[in-house]
């Protein structure tokens, strides 16, 4: 093989190589904070993985927040009036959380399909909701104050 040719070679296959890695190490570096979003519907169809990163989008449904009296721990449903996710919470909660009012609750989903969330997240004024959620309410038939379309 001519020395230019076989120098060629080397170089092509170096830079392959080196890319490959990057690449690889991009991909591996990136996977633990893959956060995908599930309606409560999906996640009650067990369609969410348990044990991974995931948001839970819906309103908080009415009635069914309960405070521990010792501790910051929270539990409450989230729904999208085709099923609801129970939903545990230990921290202080936003401002604007309440029953009816929309929610974003980010956690891991246990074995008894409970989601342990690390983060809540409350919608910040009457008409904003995220879009996640707008949608999830959309296909099951309810505007995003909860009334029947």
């Amino acid at each position: 093989m001519h020395p230019v040719r076989k120098q060629r070679l080397l170089l092509v296959l170096f830079i392959v190589l080196f890319s490959s890695a990057a690449i690889g190490l991009v991909t591996y570096a990136l996977r633990g904070n893959i956060n995908l979003f599930f309606p409560p519907a999906e996640v009650a169809a067990g369609m969410a993985p348990p044990g991974q990163p995931i948001r839970v989008g819906g309103m908080v449904a009415e009635g069914s927040v309960r405070r521990s009296e010792d501790s910051l721990l929270v539990r409450f449903d989230l729904t999208d009036f085709q099923a609801s996710v129970p939903v545990e919470y230990e921290g202080i909660l936003p401002d604007l959380f309440d029953e009816g009012q929309g929610a974003v609750a980010s956690g891991r989903l246990n074995a008894r399909g409970v989601l342990e969330a690390t983060e809540v997240l409350a919608k910040h004024d009457e008409n904003y909701m995220p879009p996640e959620v707008a949608d999830a309410l959309e296909k099951s038939g309810y505007d995003h104050k909860g009334n029947k379309q």
